[in-house]
């Protein structure tokens, strides 16, 4: 489907619901009907907001400060939070603005053509969205897969599983789940996803208090690397996993979900959204990094479980942790499917007619188990975090939010010479240096990691 065929904007639910039986129009917004409900409250988008950004990805976050070091990455993690909290509030804004002269969109890829003035812009965004779902997604197999390798080790020390049957075991249970037909339909499960999502940061941030504790931690060193390059690859690979964990390319289809007028709504949802992450990023980061120091691995639970010797803090802790992140990577891996739906559903038949219910039942499968298939193969946690941060999330969540509001709404602030204008560049620029040099960084790092590894095994040998 093309720019054109989608519209620049939507008209609220209603309308797209009276559309339905609109015949060429409605097929073309069937994602909308089907995907996008707008009926949601703003404590809904906040429920939405989290669980697309407060994931265990941030298991992650103290492999994140080995790269950095104790002042650099805590004052790296607290730039990062500022800088995105600040661009989400700033494409809300631009949303809200849009809405009020009459043009709501529904999708990024809609307001990005519309403020930006070209359709180059929507298919950017399509391509940069769609390579950030599908690294989400092999991130979260790989993970969940992770944790039930994790556990059956526990229970059978000398079992012969390998990683990759726990990633078939993983995508049957999200192939299933996938077919949740809304966003909206999600809310009682991203509810309980923030929950989940305190407890077991509490439960790693405890474990690794009693690991750091422990008689059989590894020595505390916090030194970088003394190879000078090394330090600089690091350091930037250790920018990109932040990127990432903070990144939630999906702002607007979440800000679709609110019942309209939804001027003003999504800054709620982002204060409740960033009171969450304050408390669930800190903790394990700091901790974690406290408790192993340089020798942390991408994936903290696999310092605290280590492959040899006892494990280092109490084992219903762990295996309660490992059971919490698991529920919440079932409701991170729900993904609204609002791409694939708009080019294979017809919205003038029903949600789930033969006619809607036999593609999206087959699309979704056969996405599931492409990512699945990946995850097997390339069993890189905390590396894939670093590429889909770097690619991903730095242009979508920072770089195009600040240009789009400085080309939309800054030259009514006083325009160029603003000083909320001259802010946004510099962010631009400082990111989009990152977001190049992260990249690289974070290739070099997989390229590295791959030499070291056989297809379909249980990881690095």
């Amino acid at each position: 489907m093309t720019v054109a065929a989608e519209r620049p904007s939507m008209p609220p639910s209603s309308d797209v619901e009276t559309a339905a039986g609109n015949g060429k129009l409605a097929a073309a917004d069937a994602g909308a009907a089907f995907v996008l409900e707008s009926k949601g409250t703003w404590w809904h988008a906040g429920f939405h907001m989290t669980t697309a950004t407060v994931g265990p990805a941030l298991l992650t976050l103290p492999y994140a400060l080995r790269g950095l070091g104790w002042w650099l990455g805590v004052a790296a993690l607290t730039a990062l939070a500022a800088v995105t909290f600040h661009c989400y509030l700033l494409v809300s804004r631009v949303l809200d603005s849009c809405e009020a002269a009459g043009r709501r969109h529904i999708r990024f890829r809609e307001l990005a053509a519309d403020v930006l003035g070209s359709e180059w812009a929507s298919y950017l965004v399509l391509v940069v969205q769609t390579a950030i779902n599908a690294g989400v997604s092999i991130g979260s197999i790989l993970l969940a897969a992770d944790c039930l390798q994790i556990i059956y080790l526990h229970v059978a020390p000398h079992g012969h599983l390998k990683l990759y049957h726990f990633v078939i075991v993983v995508a049957v249970v999200l192939a299933l789940l996938s077919q949740m037909p809304s966003l909206h339909s999600l809310r009682y499960i991203n509810f309980g996803s923030l929950i989940v999502s305190v407890g077991y940061t509490m439960l790693v941030s405890a474990a690794c208090i009693c690991a750091g504790s422990s008689s059989n931690a590894p020595p505390k060193d916090y030194s970088l690397s003394s190879s000078n390059s090394a330090r600089t690859f690091n350091a930037f690979l250790s920018i990109s996993i932040l990127a990432s964990v903070f990144g939630n390319s999906i702002l607007p289809e979440i800000q679709a979900t609110l019942a309209p007028p939804a001027s003003g709504k999504m800054a709620k949802a982002l204060v409740l959204c960033y009171s969450v992450l304050s408390l669930t990023f800190y903790f394990p980061a700091i901790t974690g990094y406290w408790a192993f120091g340089n020798q942390v691995r991408s994936n903290v639970l696999k310092s605290l479980m280590p492959d040899t010797g006892p494990w280092l803090a109490p084992t219903w802790l762990l295996i309660l942790a490992v059971v919490l992140v698991l529920l919440q990577l079932i409701a991170i891996a729900l993904v609204a499917y609002e791409i694939i739906e708009t080019k294979s559903a017809d919205a003038a038949r029903g949600r789930f007619s033969r006619r809607n219910l036999a593609p999206r039942v087959a699309l979704r499968t056969a996405y599931v188990a492409g990512c699945a298939l990946v995850a097997a193969m390339l069993p890189f946690f905390g590396e894939i975090i670093a590429v889909v941060g770097a690619v991903g999330y730095i242009p979508l969540d920072v770089v195009i939010p600040v240009v789009m509001y400085n080309m939309a709404l800054a030259p009514r602030g006083g325009g160029r010479r603003s000083p909320a204008y001259l802010a946004n560049v510099a962010i631009m620029v400082v990111f989009i240096g990152l977001g190049v040099i992260g990249a690289v960084a974070s290739v070099r790092k997989v390229a590295i990691n791959a030499g070291r590894f056989k297809l379909f095994s249980n990881g690095l040998s």
